[in-house]
């Protein structure tokens, strides 16, 4: 198993432009298997679980991860981030805030439970993804061990 740090700050792209939600997720997925977190196959995992159960989880954030079959495709737990300021269509509900997962056993609920913990309301997220740094996203994830 590779020795990776959970999140990478150039893993963590702000002021992204308005993209639809499968290209988003496909970006994240990339954005996993470049960073050594996943395997390429992951990707389609990620696609399919979103497309089955939506991963928007309230207050304009979604937390796009792969189904559970496509769990042998994960290297390393690993995070990215991506914030869109304009905001997507997210199965008809908006999110500000997309954070890609790639979790080994049940790492992932740990990192929703710390995302839910520090953006507690909307107003939380907007502020975060509309004068946050990328530090700002980085601390804030901080508690979920990266």
């Amino acid at each position: 198993m590779a020795n990776l740090p959970m999140l990478r700050k150039e893993n963590i792209l702000l002021n992204q432009p308005k993209a639809d939600r499968e290209s988003i997720i496909r970006r994240c997925g990339r954005m996993l298997v470049d960073s050594g977190y996943a395997n390429e196959r992951y990707i389609e995992g990620m696609v399919k679980r979103d497309n089955s159960f939506t991963t928007y989880i309230g207050n304009y954030i979604a937390l796009p991860h792969g189904e559970e079959a496509y769990k042998v495709d994960i290297i390393a737990t690993g995070i990215v981030v991506l914030a869109f300021p304009e905001g997507i269509d997210w199965q008809g509900t908006l999110a500000y805030l997309v954070i890609g997962i790639a979790a080994k056993g049940d790492e992932h609920i740990d990192i929703m439970g710390n995302v839910v913990d520090n953006l507690e309301t909307g107003d939380d997220v907007e502020k975060l993804v509309r004068e946050g740094t990328v530090e700002d996203v980085y601390k804030m994830l901080a508690g979920a061990s990266v």
